[in-house]
């Protein structure tokens, strides 16, 4: 979406940064689902619906933040609780905050 603040060649969007998370039993719980998370984030990504994702590099399996195209809060956090590891017990808490994404 175009703002007349911005300078020309910049966009910005609305979407919704997602927080969720990871259980005390996480990485005894994420191998055997891993292959099946990851599909499905290739599939969202390809589609356009996550624009980025991934895990804290903190040295163990706290949370993980993905950017969603969604049409609200709630839409963004029924994609998340929608993937294999909150299902297995990966995940558990998800937050999801409105976000301005700026692009060029």
């Amino acid at each position: 979406m175009s703002h007349p603040e911005l300078p020309p060649g910049i966009e910005s969007e609305q979407v919704h940064l997602v927080e969720v998370q990871c259980t005390p039993e996480a990485a005894e719980r994420r191998p055997a689902v891993r292959h099946e998370h990851l599909v499905r984030i290739a599939e969202l990504k390809r589609a356009g619906t996550l624009i980025e994702g991934g895990a804290y590099a903190d040295g163990g399996l706290t949370s993980s933040i993905l950017i969603i195209r969604a049409a609200d809060a709630e839409a963004a956090a029924a994609i998340v609780r929608a993937d294999v590891y909150i299902r297995a017990g990966v995940w558990s808490e998800v937050t999801v905050r409105p976000f301005g994404r700026v692009s060029v």
